[in-house]
């Protein structure tokens, strides 16, 4: 029996905000790798191009790999389903929190209505993101 909760509106804004550092980091590396190459500034479509593959494959394989991203993680947040998470059921989580993003995070601001707290990306990829309890404390060692 798990004890793990619908994860809240407020802690999944900060995993958003923890990935989105991580994210952040690895656009920069290939910018400066982009342009170290190329010796010349970097821009245009194929680049904004590269950079949105780079952000669907960082999501895509946590949540395929581990059902969690370093955000969630650090925040002990985790997708749970009642099938293993696909590329199809990534690629509809991805579209959902797209669209919940660009419509004013209204698809984020749905957890606070919806009764089981799921975003628009969990309701398209029939997924739910749970936070788990804290795990017990270690006794101190006593002293001899």
């Amino acid at each position: 029996m798990s004890s793990s909760q619908p994860a809240g509106f407020l802690v999944r804004i900060m995993a958003m905000i923890y990935d989105a550092l991580v994210v952040l980091g690895i656009w920069v590396f290939t910018i400066v790798i982009l342009v170290t190459v190329s010796g010349d500034a970097v821009v245009g479509a194929w680049v904004q191009s590269l950079l949105f593959v780079e952000l669907f494959a960082f999501f895509a394989y946590f949540w395929i790999r581990r059902g969690q991203t370093i955000g969630m993680l650090a925040w002990r947040l985790r997708i749970v389903s009642a099938e293993p998470m696909t590329l199809r059921k990534v690629l509809m989580r991805f579209v959902g929190a797209l669209l919940g993003s660009v419509c004013l995070f209204v698809g984020y601001l749905w957890i606070l209505i919806d009764t089981e707290r799921r975003s628009w990306s969990d309701l398209l990829s029939d997924s739910q993101v749970v936070r788990d309890p804290k795990p017990p404390k270690k006794p101190k060692d006593q002293p001899s």
